[in-house]
Formats: structure tokens, C-alpha cells, sequence
């Protein structure tokens, strides 16, 4: 018996992560136009890859064990 989490959670904490990561994506384009936030920008995008990371990892939690 493995202590994952039910598909529910896994489905709404996606869509958070999901939600968060588009939500850099527009932080960060409104930063590329000032080259003055060049250090938050690169922060910004740490974050959004490891959220990217996050996202990877629950959806492969999602897909459903084959039987060899």
C-alpha cells in the first residue's frame, strides 16, 4: 500500500501549482520590460521551473500503474 495521496488532492494541488505558474509567467513578462529587476526576474524563473518540477512530478503520480 503506497502513502499517496488521494487522485482528488493530487487533481487540486495540480491546479494550484498550474494556477501559481501562470501567474509568474506574467510577472515575469511585466519584469522584462524593466532591465532594472533583473535579479527578481531570475528569482521569478528559479521559482516558476521549480513549480514546473512540482507539476512533473504529481502528474506522473496520476498516471496509472501497467501491468507488465
Amino acid at each position: 500500500m503506497s502513502n499517496r495521496p488521494p487522485d482528488d488532492e493530487l487533481h487540486q494541488r495540480l491546479a494550484e501549482l498550474r494556477a501559481e505558474h501562470r501567474g509568474l509567467d506574467e510577472r515575469i513578462a511585466k519584469l522584462a520590460a524593466n532591465p532594472d529587476d533583473d535579479l527578481e526576474a531570475k528569482r521569478l524563473k528559479r521559482h516558476k521551473l521549480q513549480l514546473k518540477d512540482c507539476i512533473i512530478k504529481l502528474e506522473s503520480l496520476l498516471i496509472p500503474d501497467e501491468p507488465a
